[in-house]
C-alpha cells in the first residue's frame, strides 16, 4: 500500500450492499476496510483511521446515525468524513444525518460511478 492511498472504511449489514459499494470504491484505488455493524465501524474508525466511513444507515448493535454520533463525539474520529447510504430518502433522516455531521446522505439504490464520485469529492480527491 502507497502512504498515499486512501482507506475507506464501509458499514452495512448486508453481504450484498457491502460487496458493491467495496466494488465501486475500489474502483477509485482505495484501500477498503469493511465493518458488518455500526458498533464494528466504530471499533475499526478508532483503531485504522480511515480517510472517509460510509454508513448505512440500518443495522445491528448501533445503527448508522448512533454510529456517526459516537465518530463525531470522539476526538480520535471526528474529523473522518463521513457519507451515510440508506433506503430511507425521507427529509428528517437527511436533516438528521447533516445535523450530527454526516458530509452527505446517499439513497439506495445508488450508482456505483455516482458513489466513488461523492468519496473523491468528500475525500478532496481529483
Amino acid at each position: 500500500m502507497s502512504e498515499l492511498t486512501k482507506k475507506i472504511l464501509i458499514a452495512d449489514d448486508e453481504p450484498h450492499m457491502l460487496r458493491v459499494t467495496e466494488l465501486s470504491l475500489k474502483k477509485g484505488g482505495f484501500d477498503i476496510l469493511c465493518a458488518h455493524n455500526g458498533r464494528e465501524a466504530v471499533n475499526l474508525a478508532s483503531q485504522a483511521k480511515p480517510d472517509l466511513v460510509v454508513l448505512d444507515v440500518v443495522m445491528p448493535e448501533l445503527d448508522g446515525f448512533a454510529a456517526l454520533k459516537e465518530l463525531k463525539s470522539n476526538p480520535a474520529t471526528v474529523a473522518i468524513p463521513v457519507i451515510m447510504l440508506t433506503s430511507r430518502g425521507h427529509a428528517v433522516a437527511r436533516e438528521e444525518a447533516a445535523s450530527s455531521g454526516a458530509e452527505l446522505y446517499l439513497t439506495k439504490p445508488f450508482s456505483p460511478s455516482q458513489l466513488l464520485a461523492a468519496a473523491k469529492r468528500v475525500m478532496g480527491v481529483p
